[in-house]
C-alpha cells in the first residue's frame, strides 16, 4: 500500500507541475463518447432535461460496476475471493477518480491543436487544459449541462473499464499490484484510447472514419486484450483445467448481470449527451441486441450441450449489449437483432471452444465476452449503419469496414503490447502473484484478513 501512495503522489506532482505550466486557452470541444460536447457562451442557458438525464445515466453507469459488475464477477469466483474482487473495484474506483481529476479528464478530451484530417501528437492524447479540473467552475457548461455533469459521467467509463479487467487475473493477483495495474493501465492505454475514439475532428480514429458510439473499442475491446494479457502474463489458477471450478453463488452473479444490463441504458443511451430522436434509437437498440443476445448464445449452447445454462443465457445477454454497444446509434432495430445474435453465437464459441482449446484461464471470460464482442459489434456496424439496412449513415460498406478494421486492429495492437509492459515491470519490481499457499487459503483472508461467509 505504501507503493501505492508513493504512485499517487508522484502523479500528483506530475500534474501539478503541468497545471502551473499549461495554457489556460479556453477549450473548445471537450468530447464525450458518441457525439461531440460543445462549450456554451456565457449567453446561452442551461438544458434541465438534458442535466437530469445525464446526471441520471451517470449514476447508471456507476450502477453498472458498484455493485453490478462487482457481484457478477462476485459469484463467478470461489467464495473464498469474494471480497478480494468487491475491494479491488471499491480501491479502483478511488484510485481512477484521484488520477480523472488530476490528469485523466485533460488527456482524455481536450482538443486544444487538433484539426481535422491532420495527424499530430494530439490525435493521440489530449493537452493539459484541465489537469487538476482548473478551468470548470460552477458555471461551465457543455452542451446545455454543467460541465461537472460531463466530467462525472465520463469518470464512471472511466472506473468501469479497469474494472472489467480484473476478470483476466481474478483469483491470484496482489491487491496492491492490482491496483497499481490500474492506474498505469488507465494513464497509459485507457486515456489516450478513448481520446483517439472519441477526440473529435483531428483524433486519430475520427481522421479513419471509424465509428464507436459508446464504446466498442475504447472501453470493451480496451479491456478484453488487457485481461486476456494479463491472465497470460500472470499464469493460469492452480489447477485450472484439472479440476471443477464452478462459480460460487449463481444467484449473485444473475443479479449482478441483470443490474449491469440496466445500468446499460446510462452507458449507450447516455452517450448520446441529449434527450432526443439519437438517444431514442440507442436505447430501443441496445435493448434488442442484449435479448438477441441472448438467444443467439441460448442456441449454441443447446446445440453443444443440449440444455441452456442461467449462467449462460446471462452471459449471452451481456454478450449482446456489448456487440450493439458501438453501432447502437448509427443502425437500425433489425441491425441490433442481428449484431446481437451473431455476438451471442460467436462469444459462446470462443467461451466454450477456443478458450479450453488454447488452454489460456481468462478466469471470468474478459476477453472472451468483451473483447470479442466489441470486435464483432464494431465490425458489423460497418455493416448494418447503412441506410439501406436501416442505418443512419451514408457510406460506401467496404470503405466503412476498412475503417473499422482500422480501429479494432490498432486497438488490440496498441493495448496489447502496453498492457505487457506494464505487467511485466510490476512483476519485475513487486511482483504480480500471489504464493501458492496464499491463493490455496483465498484472497479475502490472506490479502483482507476478511471472509465473506463465517461458516
Amino acid at each position: 500500500m505504501k507503493k501505492i501512495l508513493l504512485m499517487l503522489t508522484i502523479f500528483l506532482g506530475f500534474g501539478v507541475l503541468q497545471a502551473a505550466l499549461a495554457d489556460n486557452t479556453p477549450l473548445d470541444t471537450p468530447l464525450v463518447e458518441g457525439v461531440a460536447v460543445t462549450l456554451e457562451t456565457a449567453t446561452e442557458t442551461l438544458d434541465t432535461g438534458t442535466t437530469a438525464w445525464m446526471m441520471t445515466a451517470a449514476a447508471l453507469v456507476l450502477l453498472m460496476c458498484l455493485p453490478g459488475l462487482a457481484m457478477f464477477y462476485g459469484g463467478m469466483v470461489n467464495a473464498k475471493n469474494l471480497l478480494s474482487v468487491f475491494s479491488q473495484f471499491f480501491a479502483t474506483a478511488g484510485i481512477i477518480a484521484v488520477l480523472w481529476v488530476l490528469f485523466g479528464y485533460s488527456l482524455a478530451t481536450d482538443t486544444t491543436g487538433m484539426e481535422e484530417g491532420v495527424f499530430n501528437l494530439h490525435s493521440f492524447i489530449g493537452g493539459s487544459h484541465n489537469f487538476l479540473l482548473r478551468n470548470i467552475t460552477v458555471d461551465s457548461l457543455a452542451s446545455g449541462m454543467p460541465e461537472t455533469v460531463l466530467v462525472t459521467f465520463l469518470l464512471a467509463f472511466a472506473i468501469i473499464t479497469p474494472a472489467l479487467v480484473a476478470g483476466g487475473f481474478a483469483e491470484r493477483m496482489k491487491f496492491v499490484s492490482a491496483l497499481l495495474f490500474m492506474a498505469l493501465w488507465f494513464t497509459f492505454v485507457y486515456a489516450p484510447v478513448s481520446h483517439m475514439v472519441w477526440g473529435g475532428p483531428g483524433s486519430l480514429m475520427a481522421n479513419w472514419g471509424v465509428l464507436d458510439f459508446a464504446g466498442g473499442t475504447a472501453v470493451h475491446i480496451n479491456s478484453g486484450i488487457a485481461a486476456l494479457v494479463a491472465c497470460l502474463v500472470i499464469g493460469k489458477r492452480n489447477g485450472y483445467l484439472q479440476h471443477s471450478m464452478p462459480p460460487h453463488n449463481l444467484g449473485l452473479c444473475l443479479t449482478g448481470a441483470a443490474l449491469v444490463w440496466v445500468g446499460w441504458f446510462g452507458f449507450n443511451v447516455g452517450s448520446a449527451v441529449a434527450v432526443n430522436g439519437v438517444a431514442g434509437m440507442a436505447m430501443l437498440n441496445t435493448q434488442l441486441g442484449g435479448c438477441a443476445g441472448v438467444l443467439g448464445w441460448m442456441l449454441f449452447e443447446c446445440l453443444k450441450n443440449k440444455r441452456p445454462s442461467a449462467l449462460g443465457i446471462a452471459s449471452g445477454g451481456l454478450a449482446g449489449l456489448v456487440g450493439i454497444t458501438p453501432g447502437c446509434a448509427y443502425v437500425g432495430p433489425l441491425g441490433a437483432l442481428v449484431i446481437g445474435f451473431i455476438t451471442g453465437l460467436t462469444c459462446f464459441y470462443f467461451v466454450a471452444v477456443v478458450k479450453r482449446k488454447l488452454g489460456y484461464d481468462d478466469t471470468l471470460d474478459v476477453f472472451g465476452l468483451h473483447g470479442i464482442g466489441g470486435m464483432v459489434g464494431a465490425i458489423l456496424t460497418g455493416i448494418f449503419c447503412i441506410p439501406a439496412l436501416g442505418g443512419t449513415e451514408d457510406v460506401v460498406v467496404g470503405t466503412q469496414l476498412v475503417a473499422q478494421f482500422k480501429g479494432v486492429l490498432f486497438t488490440i495492437v496498441y493495448c496489447f503490447v502496453i498492457s505487457w509492459i506494464l505487467l511485466k515491470l510490476i512483476d519485475k519490481t513487486i511482483g504480480l502473484r500471489v504464493d501458492t499457499e496464499v491463493e490455496s487459503v483465498g484472497l479475502d483472508q490472506s490479502e483482507h484478513y476478511e471472509k465473506a461467509y463465517n461458516l
